[in-house]
């Protein structure tokens, strides 16, 4: 039986086994305590201390040395100790250091938004609404690209990329003989392969799916519809090379997009093949399992299935009830 050690953060105590990362036992608390992540990956060995998006403040070391410490850290890369305490969104410092660090990380990033096939799903659109600045200081040349293929159906925006490595980590670990990785040092890093379109095993569409913003995209998904305006389904199929379990993307009755299911943390449950992804597309393929749930905070929930819940004060109120009858029709005429 494993040791286990106590935390604390923004206040709330947990017990988890030793070793387990000060991120990972934010998670297992849940709610908005939790550090943003735009590099970890829990599924990919070596992820994480990229970002910095996931900084605390450890206030607190342990029982047996109480010191603080006197930096920043990582959460995704710093193990727990029992007694530590560390603090999140109740501490100003992180809360600063944050807002800092999406600067950075938007430096490069073009605020193509309307345009990027991401955007609903973005974590770093996320990460700037709620921490970023009203304008940068950053006044020199942004670094640019051309769109490239880098397989058959993927597309390499490295515009948009944050050197994240999450499609570097995917395809070493998933897939047999990596052909793509960072390029360069310093601002002269890229992710690229020596060949166009090089990227061709049954796994590669799978770093689609860990790319935190819109630098890799799916070509038979570029630009036909905005998510919210789709409806995710649960589906599977027999599949003999992969666990066959996805989402279905429906506008109408027809599917535009499969992808792997993901959790509440946006990381990939179980990584699909490409014969599932892009080959199978009708829903005669499938074996449908029923709405897929999706959390009220995202955009993708406007269009979802699940009828609003109206406030407690619009059951006592008969014209707001007709006003809200009204206005949830709009919508969902829209």
């Amino acid at each position: 039986m494993s040791e286990k050690v106590k935390v604390t953060i923004d206040g709330i105590g947990i017990e988890v086994d030793a070793g387990t990362t000060i991120l990972n036992a934010a998670r297992m608390i849940g709610g908005e305590i939790v550090p943003p992540a735009m590099c970890y990956y829990s599924k990919l060995q070596g992820s994480g201390g990229k970002c910095r998006t996931c900084l605390v403040k450890v206030s607190k070391g342990s029982e047996k040395d109480p010191r603080p410490m006197p930096k920043l850290v990582a959460s995704c890369r710093t193990a727990v100790m029992d007694g530590m305490e560390v603090l999140n969104i109740t501490s100003p410092e992180v809360i600063e250091a944050r807002k800092g660090v999406v600067e950075m990380l938007l430096i490069n990033h073009p605020l193509d938004c309307p345009i990027c096939d991401q955007a609903g799903e973005c974590h770093l659109q996320d990460l700037a609404f709620e921490h970023g600045a009203e304008a940068t200081r950053y006044e020199f040349e942004r670094r640019t690209f051309d769109r490239i293929d880098i397989g058959d159906k993927i597309q390499l925006h490295m515009t948009r990329c944050i050197l994240c490595y999450r499609c570097v980590y995917t395809a070493d670990q998933i897939s047999e003989g990596r052909v793509h990785g960072v390029l360069g040092r310093g601002d002269a890093a890229e992710i690229s392969t020596y060949i166009q379109k090089a990227v061709d095993n049954d796994f590669s569409g799978n770093v689609i799916d860990v790319c935190p913003v819109g630098a890799l995209t799916d070509k038979t998904f570029r630009f036909k519809n905005r998510v919210w305006f789709t409806k995710p389904v649960d589906a599977h199929r027999d599949c003999p090379h992969c666990s066959g379990k996805v989402n279905l993307w429906y506008k109408g009755e027809e599917v535009i997009r499969v992808t792997a299911r993901k959790d509440e943390f946006g990381e990939v449950e179980e990584f699909i093949c490409n014969e599932c992804r892009f080959d199978k597309k009708s829903t005669s393929d499938w074996v449908i399992e029923g709405p897929r749930k999706i959390s009220s905070h995202s955009v993708i929930s406007a269009n979802h299935y699940e009828l609003a819940s109206p406030p407690s004060v619009i059951r006592t109120s008969a014209a707001l009830q007709e006003a809200n009858k009204e206005q949830f029709e709009r919508s969902t005429r829209l």
